[in-house]
């Protein structure tokens, strides 16, 4: 993953900097009880940071010192004690979550000096501090007092060869660790053997993530032979490491011994055709096993012929993502035939499959037999009108249906009358994308029709953008009648990159529908050109409502497109 530089907002003081424990006490992020969930945890893939210049420094100045040495100038036990009975909580004793927090050298000193008066730690997370890199030693020297401890996250540490090297002298002695964390860091790759040679057979761990770690397909082969050692392992994800895919042979063999893994991710791995098969023969081992992510392998496409009905064994799937796997017409002849066998799916992306548009008729006729289906993503597809016609149908008998993402399917505008009975009785509908699918006036009065009778009362997202066919007549139906989506909170109606286009009288309608949205916060309005008096409009509505509105108005010139009359 790409870093971007962070801003160094200390660049120029000259008081003295507040203490790492002070800051520590006064952070409320810190102050939960409450680890937080996984899934808010994953989040970090979409925030990167690198060390400002103070950092830099810090760990400059810090080399000629060992970090070890100067714990000793640290707070006395008695201060140390103080500072975690002002935490107030005693679930700091078992998780210590710095992450995220732009720790420099001399803050991981502190916090290092924490580790010997948490002998019940079982969580810690120093994620996405750049300055651990070239420092871990002095966590790893302090592992072993940690004897509970069950959740190590190292993800986005700029880990050196020789921090790699030190954690794996460390890991050896934790004998309780259930959860490892090393995404996003470039070192690992060609290295991982040295990290995790101390694993012994019977391992604790149930979670493994080594995301976008640069693994080459010699680590690969080393995960696979690992595999058995890890009989409790439920979640493995090995995504963005492209090289992966030469080894696939190994790590599939390996993945025949863990029988209780629950959640396979390889998106992006370098999948093949034959890659698709070998994994396909594993598959019959992983009975178990909730969530695939085979997603964005450009080289599967053809590898689901004649080995997909192995998938049939996988009753309790929940999860399936094939997004961008570039499948073939045979590949969706044998997914029909497979789909509906899983009866507990719950979420499915078949999205930027083109070649799906004329050869998956029989195929979504078929999602009708998928009751507990809450996510059905199938954008950028190229449906044609009969797939999209046996879609329509079939989308109707799917009443847990969540979210359903339709973008960028032309074949869609002027047809989403084949859509009115699903948006009928899709009651647990919150998202609804339709961004890019040639919506016509015609379109917006059916739509507009559906939302004044309450069947989408449950919606909270809605993306109408890059539907420039839509005349004015079209919008000011829609936005005299969107007031009746009460729970909306995210609106989408901006134009295409390349066009630009003056606001009709339906901003005014737009506005006195906003007024009944108690819980809008988002408003997509790119290129959409205000008049002089709607700018004034607008000016007047943030003075006599809330604030936390956000009209998003882009900052493009009038001049820089060419407008639609």
């Amino acid at each position: 993953m790409s870093q971007t530089q962070k801003k160094n907002s200390s660049n120029g003081e000259t008081k003295p900097r507040t203490s790492f424990l002070n800051r520590f006490l006064r952070s409320s992020k810190f102050m939960s009880s409450k680890p937080e969930s996984r899934t808010e945890s994953n989040d970090l893939e979409t925030t990167d940071f690198q060390p400002g210049n103070e950092a830099q420094k810090t760990a400059t100045l810090d080399t000629a010192q060992p970090l070890t040495s100067e714990m000793e100038c640290g707070p006395s036990m008695e201060e140390k004690e103080q500072f975690l009975q002002k935490l107030g909580r005693t679930a700091v004793d078992k998780c210590l979550d710095l992450n995220n927090c732009r720790l420099t050298a001399a803050d991981l000193r502190e916090a290092v000096a924490l580790l010997p008066l948490l002998p019940d730690l079982e969580k810690l997370d120093i994620s996405w501090n750049d300055s651990v890199g070239g420092n871990l030693h002095s966590v790893t020297q302090h592992l072993h007092l940690l004897s509970k401890l069950k959740i190590l996250r190292l993800g986005s540490c700029r880990l050196t060869t020789d921090d790699v090297q030190a954690l794996g002298e460390a890991l050896g002695g934790i004998t309780d660790l259930q959860e490892l964390n090393l995404s996003w860091n470039s070192e690992v790759g060609g290295n991982l053997p040295l990290t995790l040679q101390n694993f012994q057979e019977g391992s604790k761990i149930q979670t493994l993530e080594l995301v976008d770690c640069d693994l080459t397909s010699e680590d690969g082969a080393f995960v696979g032979q690992l595999l058995p050692m890890m009989q409790n392992l439920e979640v493995l994800d090995l995504s963005l490491n492209r090289n992966i895919g030469a080894s696939l042979n190994s790590i599939a063999q390996g993945l025949r011994s863990t029988s209780n893994l629950k959640v396979l991710k390889l998106h992006s791995c370098g999948l093949s055709q034959e890659g698709v098969k070998l994994l396909d023969a594993a598959f019959r081992y992983l009975g178990g096993l909730r969530k695939l992510d085979l997603s964005c392998n450009r080289d599967l496409g053809g590898g689901f012929e004649d080995s997909s009905a192995l998938l049939a064994t996988l009753e309790h799937l929940e999860v399936l993502d094939l997004h961008q796997c570039s499948l073939t017409a045979n590949d969706v002849v044998s997914l029909t035939q497979v789909i509906p066998l899983l009866s507990s799916l719950q979420e499915l992306d078949l999205s930027a499959n083109k070649k799906m548009g004329s050869s998956s008729e029989n195929l979504l006729s078929r999602l009708r037999f998928l009751p507990a289906l809450k996510s059905l993503l199938i954008s950028s597809c190229a449906l044609e009108s009969e797939t999209f016609t046996a879609l329509a149908e079939a989308s109707a008998y799917l009443p847990a249906l969540e979210i359903f993402d339709l973008s960028w399917n032309k074949c869609i505008g002027g047809n989403l009358k084949l859509l009115l009975e699903t948006l009928k009785f899709l009651a647990s509908l919150r998202v609804l994308r339709l961004s890019s699918c040639g919506l016509v006036t015609e379109d917006m009065a059916l739509l507009a029709s559906v939302i004044h009778t309450g069947h989408l009362a449950k919606l909270q997202e809605l993306d109408l953008s890059y539907n420039d066919g839509i005349c004015d007549a079209g919008w000011a139906i829609f936005c005299q009648n969107v007031w009746f989506v009460k729970e909306l909170t995210e609106l989408d109606i901006s134009l295409r990159p390349s066009i630009s286009q003056d606001c009709g009288q339906w901003f005014g309608h737009l506005l006195n529908a906003i007024t009944k949205l108690s819980e809008i916060t988002e408003i997509g309005m790119r290129r959409w050109i205000l008049l002089p008096s709607q700018k004034e409009e607008l000016e007047h509505f943030y003075q006599d409502h809330r604030h936390n509105i956000h009209f998003d108005l882009g900052e493009v010139q009038q001049a820089d497109f060419p407008r639609l009359n």
